[in-house]
């Protein structure tokens, strides 16, 4: 199995949490779209012509895009790539970008499964983030989106951030139970450096994340999610059942991707690459017939340690067998002691191989899994 990404490098406006590569010079789409286009036939042998199940457009924002850039790639793709008869295509979508029009456009060129950057239904949330939709175009997007024959919708929603309260949280929460996506995306705000919300930290107009409040909003996510029927099957994922993410799946089950444009990275099961995230050089490079990126060396300590901390974060959990075919990993021995303190305190349990956090485990993922990361001799 393998999985195909797209990266669209650009936004309208830049949202105040964002560190995703992108630009706001709208007027190089049509080159970025050529440039993407000679990279996917310069580049359909890096798989070994393994067969695609799983397209995804990513961004930035995909939603940009226009009927002919996306009937273009689409081409290509099927003439250049092994396709699965029955793919998985996804576009990441903002609702100010879309209507019926382009919504019945995108469906029509093959995409699936649309996935909604809400992030909120709270308008003074959403310019507080700087997003450019408000809460009714969401709901309105949502339903045109169904009209166009849209089965599989993903919705993405943020929680903790540091003028919320859970009576906020639990509105979003009723808002996006009552629309009932197949799919949901719910991630806890990150601050990062070279955002605006980074910058405003630094200079002390924002608080830092309350841990003990996102903790709180997390597992009032968790009870909703449930009473619902959404599977967690990813930490900051949940699906109604048949309609977990195949492409992000594929990721955390260390599977084959390839990742066309600007910033994305690809692996082939022997190495990594990472595109060069700068538009300019990436066209430059483009136009000349070389792909602009470095090869990303992994150890094989680092192997193991970004194989834990992915798969610890999905249902399925990590499989101790793989480790100890593929890395020669023991890891029940190396950690003994360790892992028996965790299931002490109710935070793991082993299931038929797999090491698999329980719902307070959840909590502490990322600590649990650096705690089980392996050393180099």
């Amino acid at each position: 199995m393998a999985g195909l990404y797209i990266h669209i490098p650009f936004c309208k406006k830049a949202c105040h949490y964002c560190d995703f590569h992108f630009t706001q010079s709208l007027g190089q789409i049509d080159t970025m779209v050529d440039a993407i286009a000679d990279e996917l036939v310069m580049q359909s042998d890096f798989l070994g012509r393994d067969t695609i199940y799983t397209v995804y457009f990513g961004g930035g924002t995909p939603s940009l895009l226009e009927g002919p850039h996306l009937k273009k790639l689409m081409r290509i793709i099927q003439h250049e790539y092994a396709l699965s008869s029955n793919p998985e295509i996804t576009l990441e979508a903002n609702p100010d970008d879309l209507d019926q029009a382009k919504l019945s456009t995108f469906f029509d060129h093959g995409v699936n499964r649309l996935s909604i950057g809400v992030q909120s239904f709270n308008d003074d949330h959403l310019k507080w983030m700087n997003r450019q939709h408000t809460s009714q175009q969401a709901m309105d997007t949502f339903y045109l989106a169904r009209q166009a024959g849209f089965e599989n919708i993903s919705l993405d929603l943020i929680y903790a951030l540091p003028s919320d309260n859970h009576d906020n949280w639990l509105r979003d929460l009723k808002m996006i139970t009552t629309l009932r996506p197949e799919h949901i995306s719910s991630y806890c705000l990150t601050i990062e450096p070279k955002t605006a919300f980074g910058n405003w930290l630094a200079k002390g107009k924002l608080k830092a994340i309350d841990e003990d409040f996102a903790a709180d909003q997390f597992e009032i996510l968790l009870e909703i999610m449930n009473k619902y029927g959404y599977d967690q099957y990813e930490i900051s994922n949940f699906a109604q059942p048949g309609y977990e993410s195949q492409h992000n799946s594929a990721y955390w089950k260390d599977e084959k991707y390839l990742g066309i444009g600007p910033s994305a990275h690809s692996y082939n099961g022997k190495f990594r690459k990472a595109n060069i995230s700068n538009n300019a050089k990436y066209l430059k490079g483009i136009e000349e017939g070389k792909i602009p990126f470095e090869v990303i060396t992994l150890s094989p300590e680092d192997q193991v340690n970004e194989y834990i901390l992915t798969s610890l974060r999905t249902k399925w959990g990590c499989d101790l067998d793989l480790l100890k075919a593929k890395y020669q990993v023991d890891l029940l021995s190396i950690k003994e002691s360790y892992l028996e303190r965790l299931s002490q305190q109710d935070l793991v349990f082993e299931d038929d191989g797999f090491l698999v956090l329980t719902d307070q485990g959840k909590l502490l993922a990322d600590k649990i899994a650096s705690d089980l990361f392996i050393e180099s001799d």
